[in-house]
């Protein structure tokens, strides 16, 4: 599976660039997660995923306060959708593509993207994951259901959870991606989760749609 392309450029890390954090910004590789489900679960039950209502819409941000240093995030938990999944850490393909998790294998966890910047990190950190698979819901087949207020525990690698307040939960159409909304370097700590969403294309077996959470770094606690 394939992403569509746009202008998303990685932040930048202390560390050099690696081969493909440069692949990445070269190629403007944009993660909408089309195309997350292939013709399976959708089709055949005809369950949907919650899709974010209008009133759930809020803001993006910002919001001022804190920063946390550079620590690579661990797990996530989002209590209020029942979600508690370990992170993968995941970066792109030779092609430039954002990678995802594997339908087969890792439908159950969620992923960092490597190339963002860390949960708590003044910037925009991406956790991306998948809605649905052929044998029923996956991870983040609930997104859309968070409201402004729920919260998202991130652990990271150096034993903080940083804690992020959910302020807006919209549905792009991903044939008119806002990339520079969801993508673009936050001056604070900014935490998006992303998964599909909208309706169901069966000629395609893709969404025709995104869902993204947006959030801010509120707390953080050992």
């Amino acid at each position: 599976m394939s992403w569509p392309q746009d202008g998303y450029a990685p932040p930048p890390v202390k560390e050099p660039a690696s081969p493909r954090a440069r692949i990445a910004g070269i190629a403007g590789t944009l993660l909408l997660l089309g195309g997350i489900s292939v013709v399976g679960f959708a089709w055949m039950s005809q369950r949907h995923a919650p899709q974010p209502s209008a009133s759930a819409a809020g803001i993006i941000g910002p919001a001022l306060g804190r920063s946390l240093p550079r620590s690579v995030p661990v797990r996530v938990d989002i209590p209020a959708i029942g979600v508690d999944s370990k992170l993968l850490h995941l970066g792109v393909n030779a092609d430039g593509t954002i990678q995802v998790p594997s339908l087969d294998t890792d439908a159950e966890l969620a992923a960092w993207y490597k190339y963002s910047a860390t949960p708590g990190q003044v910037g925009t950190s991406i956790i991306e994951g998948h809605v649905d698979t052929l044998q029923g819901p996956a991870v983040f087949f609930r997104l859309g259901a968070l409201r402004p207020g729920n919260t998202i525990d991130v652990t990271l690698a150096d034993g903080v959870t940083a804690v992020f307040r959910v302020t807006g939960v919209r549905e792009f159409p991903k044939a008119s991606f806002p990339a520079g909304t969801v993508y673009s370097q936050a001056r604070y700590p900014a935490l998006r989760l992303i998964t599909c969403g909208g309706a169901f294309d069966y000629t395609t077996g893709h969404y025709l749609s995104s869902t993204v959470v947006f959030a801010s770094l509120v707390s953080a606690k050992r």
